[in-house]
């Protein structure tokens, strides 16, 4: 299963985010920087299986961004097992974080 970890002590804004995500990713320069498209993305075009961490977000951040958190939660369920997601305050073991 691939790995892909996301800092937030790294990731200021939704912007860095998206642009880290197309980044990891090799999304073409197209890709639009909302939520419809990074669903869009994660429920058809990555590669699957996939666990995706989320590390260092603290509770500000988690407001900041809970609407990307909910979607990759939502993902997870839509896609029973081949997409993993989970929030750390410490980075994982893996060495692909």
């Amino acid at each position: 299963m691939q790995n892909n970890c996301f800092d937030f002590d790294l990731i200021p804004d939704l912007a860095t985010f998206y642009r880290d995500f197309a980044t990891q990713f090799t999304l073409e320069q197209g890709f639009g920087a909302n939520l419809d498209a990074l669903w869009d993305v994660v429920t058809a075009d990555i590669p699957l299986p996939v666990n995706i961490v989320f590390i260092h977000l603290n509770p500000q951040r988690r407001q900041q961004f809970a609407a990307i958190i909910a979607l990759f939660e939502q993902a997870e369920q839509e896609l029973a097992g081949r997409l993993r997601f989970q929030i750390t305050d410490r980075l994982p073991q893996s060495p692909a974080c």
